[in-house]
């Protein structure tokens, strides 16, 4: 270890909290009355790891969740945790605003509760493996398989994974080698002529996690087990005394300088490759080899990483569980029936095309993904960049898909010669790379592409179409809660509009003008943009709910989130509780505010879904003495999304839209099977089901998407067969011209939806 390094860590070591940093402040500066972000963060994960012991889910869905929770504490240590031992090596006295613990006390809180959730994690991976059989599929050990099945996997071996490795020696003429973060490493102890020595061989990125014997029940064999058992054939001429997988996790949370940077792209492509030198912050060792290694041997990593021996996992499994994702694809191609059934999304024929800018001028256009398909929004602009009207197109985009229909129709209408703007924010984290070579490729097209806000990640969801019509500029805008990505949105849950109101369609021009232009910040009517003005309006509407409450005693507020950190919001809460307005709040992730507390938010009630979908859209209602205020936005209330994002809220006008809202958030209110009820402990627990009903919010919602679907298939039909019948009685000659024409209109039609789906 560094002379530097233990330096900073001794004098960490004796930090002690001297006082709370708020004591002098007002009611709500207890540090008890809050939960701490990070262990927030993990119990949420934990939530993840309790759907792979959910029975009501199919055996392969359960297996997924284990490899979502793998995914998710991987970005957890990259960032937040990384965070917090920057804070601890700096000799920061509190970590954060709200529970005040110092560095030191939060990553030992992190690590013990982290250690549980692994725990209970690896406790139910060998639970399913155990059930895997029932899908003709089984885990095996080398030792475990049959003769013939070893023949196999030495022919794997030989001739398609001994040539793509390199082990790599230690010693004085060769150190310690740089190792690729997350990527698995297979530490190996070697002897020979009675002296020890030390390699690591890396295990290829680009290799297939596991090997597939195909058999009556086909058998799966991980690669580092494939490799270890091999070991003699790559160190030949040493005794192989023992070898054990291992994986380092490294920071990924540096901080973008964009002072003086005359090309933000290329500073970004410098980030990125920064990004995969950063310090080592966990280790994960496969306990499961271990039996012949001693403490010594565990500890040479955690000093060649020099790290705290809260930061070591021992795992009794294999590591990064993010391969059981396409085991569950490649198992579930021929087993179904271990897989949710599949759900088609809601789709009016009326909202493609043409028609849905005929449809958006007459009304206000509702979209709930995905049980409402996504495919409105993608034909929006896939249609725009054909349609000889379209004049100009405008969009912000935060994550696309790897091969995005957006971005192909963005360069389409480009090329076509229309006017395209198209902001793409390169700070998207871990999406960067992805982002600049969008960027590139939509400049290269002709577009205007815009790389955000100077020290600002812009994350609104926005676009807007301008066409020509009748002599006339006419806007159509679409605003939503979620990214413009065909992928995600077939199982993240968010909400979208489409719109011809010119309150909305004026401020969007405005926004997009203050974001390409040089102009001042615009004064919007119907829009709140942050920084800073969506807190602002959160907090005035909940003081108007106060006043509503002490005059009508009618008092009710709805918000649902990924996640709620913000502390002024949540004193703001706890003052509208205080004053007696019932709130229930639907947060999926993290929860600083802490309910229950007595004379403090004895009225405020937090719930967590966590289901099939990614509950991801942000909602936010206010009654205001039946009067009704009801708001959809990117932002969550978190200080980022307040204060170092531009975050657009934007309000519901149609009142049949809202009615259908504030009807979902009380089905989501109402749901007692993947719902978690946050106390005033920090538990999460089931809610009680009543009278034996049973109720999955998410599924409910799948299977009204699929009534609605089949009734307006009906309508369609039976307005299809009335009007063909009038105009049979008009002209019979007419009738057998249309019946001939019926098949090449319904191949037409699908040739159509098809491309929309292949894009």
């Amino acid at each position: 270890m560094t002379e530097t390094k233990k330096k900073k860590k001794k004098t960490a070591s004796k930090n002690k909290r001297i006082s709370n940093p708020r004591e002098n402040g007002g009611q709500f500066d207890n540090p008890d009355y809050y939960f701490n972000r990070e262990l927030s963060w993990l119990d949420f994960n934990l939530r993840c790891i309790d759907n792979a012991y959910d029975m009501t889910n199919p055996l392969l869905e359960q297996i997924n969740f284990l490899a979502i929770a793998s995914s998710n504490l991987d970005e957890f240590f990259m960032v937040r945790v990384s965070g917090v031992y920057d804070q601890f090596l700096a000799n920061v006295e509190v970590s954060e605003n709200k529970t005040c613990q110092t560095p030191e006390e939060l990553l030992e809180n992190i690590s013990q509760r982290n250690h549980r959730n692994v725990t209970k994690q690896y406790k139910r991976y060998h639970e399913l493996m155990a059930l895997l059989p029932n899908t003709g599929y089984q885990m095996k050990s080398i030792d475990e398989l049959s003769t013939s099945e070893k023949a196999e996997i030495d022919y794997y071996f030989k001739t398609l994974l001994l040539p793509t490795l390199s082990p790599l020696g230690i010693d004085a003429y060769r150190p310690f080698p740089h190792l690729v973060n997350k990527v698995l490493n297979i530490m190996v102890k070697l002897e020979k002529d009675g002296e020890e020595h030390r390699a690591i061989l890396p295990i290829p990125q680009l290799i297939e996690r596991y090997f597939i014997i195909e058999g009556q029940v086909n058998t799966i064999v991980l690669v580092e087990d494939i490799i270890i058992h091999h070991l003699d054939r790559i160190f030949e001429g040493y005794e192989v005394v023992a070898a054990y997988p291992f994986r380092i996790t490294r920071n990924a949370d540096f901080s973008i300088v964009e002072d003086g940077a005359s090309d933000l792209l290329v500073l970004i492509e410098d980030y990125v490759k920064q990004r995969k030198n950063g310090m080592a912050v966990r280790i994960e060792i496969d306990r499961s080899r271990l039996m012949n290694f001693s403490e010594q041997n565990l500890t040479y990593l955690q000093e060649v990483f020099e790290l705290e021996e809260n930061a070591v996992y021992l795992i009794d499994g294999p590591l990064d569980l993010t391969f059981l994702f396409a085991l569950r694809e490649e198992i579930g191609e021929d087993n179904p029936q271990f897989l949710f059934d599949k759900h088609i999304p809601f789709l009016n024929p009326q909202h493609l095309g043409d028609s849905l800018f005929t449809q958006a001028k007459d009304h206000d256009i509702f979209l709930h993904h995905p049980y409402d398909s996504f495919d409105p929004v993608v034909n929006l602009i896939a249609y725009a960049a054909q349609d000889p009207q379209t004049i100009a197109i405008k969009q912000t985009l935060y994550r696309v898909s790897r091969n995005s229909p957006i971005i192909s129709a963005l360069k389409t209408a480009a090329e076509n010669g229309k006017e395209v703007t198209v902001l793409v924010e390169l700070k998207a984290r871990f999406d960067e790379e992805n982002n600049v070579y969008w960027a590139k490729e939509l400049e290269e097209a002709g577009c205007h592409v815009l790389y955000g806000v100077s020290e600002l990640k812009t994350h609104s969801k926005i676009s807007l179409v301008i066409r020509k019509e009748d002599n006339k500029i006419q806007p159509y805008l679409h605003l939503g809660t979620g990214n413009y990505n065909d992928k995600t949105a077939k199982i993240y849950t968010d909400m979208g509009l489409f719109t011809t109101h010119p309150g909305l369609t004026d401020d969007s021009t405005n926004f997009f003008n203050y974001l390409s232009g040089y102009s001042s910040l615009p004064d919007y009517k119907h829009l709140h943009v942050s920084p800073f003005a969506i807190r602002d309006s959160l907090m005035d509407y909940i003081d108007e709910e106060i006043a509503y409450q002490k005059q009508y005693s009618n008092g009710r507020i709805i918000a649902k989130m990924n996640s709620l950190t913000d502390l002024p919001l949540i004193q703001k809460l706890y003052e509208a509780s205080q004053a007696g307005i019932s709130i229930d709040l639907i947060v999926r992730g993290i929860c600083c505010l802490k309910p229950g507390i007595s004379g403090i938010s004895d009225n405020i009630r937090v719930r967590s879904i966590v289901g099939r979908f990614l509950e991801h859209s942000r909602v936010y209602y206010f009654n205001h003495n039946g009067d009704k205020h009801l708001f959809l936005s990117s932002a969550d209330m978190m200080t980022r999304n307040m204060i170092k994002r531009v975050e657009i809220e934007f309000p519901i006008l149609d009142k049949d839209i809202e009615a259908d809202i504030v009807d979902y958030l009380e089905l989501q209110l109402a749901d007692n099977m993947k719902a978690r009820e946050l106390q005033v402990n920090g538990d999460y627990i089931r809610p009680v089901i009543i009278e034996d009903k049973k109720i999955n919010s998410q599924e409910i919602l799948i299977e009204r998407a699929s009534q609605r679907q089949k009734d307006l298939d009906e309508r369609l039909a039976k307005e299809k067969q009335s009007h063909k019948i009038r105009l049979s009685k008009l002209n019979p000659a007419r009738d057998n011209q249309t019946k001939q024409s019926k098949p090449q209109e319904a191949s037409l039609m699908k040739r159509f939806l098809d491309w929309l789906r292949s894009l």
